[in-house]
């Protein structure tokens, strides 16, 4: 009977029952029959476990767990780890030392007091490191994002700025767009004239021309009827003076003639 109960106890393990959610673990510190499954029948419930904190959260009942290590039970890799770090196999270790009277209980509570304490300022300590380091890290991340909002808030400016630029540009060009459009109406109007001014300066010649010739025929005219009326009289005097010059010759002739018949 004896043996059998040994048996029975050594076969109790101290181990971790899963729970919580997919990707969120949540564990309870159980003492079970080693055959059974994992997450099976238990014995009793020590505590929890949450490894989704940082520290992580453990909650022992600390009594109830060194007694079943007085019974045999053994705790897994995980569980025991869990148990050194609040204090459990400590405490088991010195009440083993007050059964074998080699320290009083009042002893071995002082030490076990004395550990959790130190224990327990390591722990603050871990906390405080990490609060710091969180406040640190969001600090630096408020740090960063006012750096980023004040470049956010500067390109904004920037781009307010380009913006008028472009606009007061846009009301200058408009501003000046009539006087352009008038300056090229303008050269345009220079091209056509220039285009156009032989044609109109043939068209005035052409018309000088004809003022000249319509204002020049009139003394033409006279001046052709004088050389006419000079040439009749010329040739008038002309054959005046021929006839004279032959009456002239005919007469002796004629004299002449006579004479020689009277001989």
């Amino acid at each position: 009977m004896y043996l059998k109960l040994i048996k029975k106890i050594m076969s109790v393990k101290i181990r971790l029952q899963r729970h919580g959610k997919k990707q969120k673990p949540f564990y309870w510190i159980v003492a079970a029959d080693a055959r059974s499954k994992r997450d099976g029948k238990y014995l009793e419930k020590l505590g929890t476990y949450n490894p989704n904190t940082n520290p992580a959260t453990i909650d022992l009942n600390l009594d109830q767990a060194v007694q079943w290590l007085h019974n045999g039970a053994q705790p897994t890799d995980t569980a025991k780890a869990i148990l050194s770090y609040k204090g459990a196999l400590l405490k088991h270790h010195l009440d083993g030392g007050v059964r074998k009277g080699a320290l009083t209980q009042d002893q071995a509570d002082a030490k076990l007091a004395t550990w959790l304490e130190a224990k327990a300022g390591k722990v603050d300590s871990k906390k405080e490191g990490l609060t710091k380091a969180q406040s640190d890290a969001k600090a630096k991340a408020l740090k960063a994002e006012k750096v980023a909002n004040e470049k956010r808030a500067n390109a904004a400016v920037e781009a307010a700025k380009v913006v008028e630029e472009a606009a007061v540009e846009e009301d200058v060009v408009a501003e000046i767009t009539p006087e352009v459009e008038t300056v090229a109406e303008v050269a345009v109007e220079e091209e056509v004239v220039a285009e156009t001014t032989p044609e109109v300066e043939t068209v005035a010649e052409v018309a000088v021309e004809e003022e000249v010739v319509a204002e020049t025929t009139p003394e033409v005219e006279a001046v052709a009827e004088v050389a006419v009326e000079e040439e009749a009289i010329a040739e008038t005097a002309t054959k005046e003076v021929v006839a004279e010059v032959t009456t002239e010759e005919e007469a002796p002739a004629a004299e002449e003639a006579s004479e020689e018949t009277e001989a």
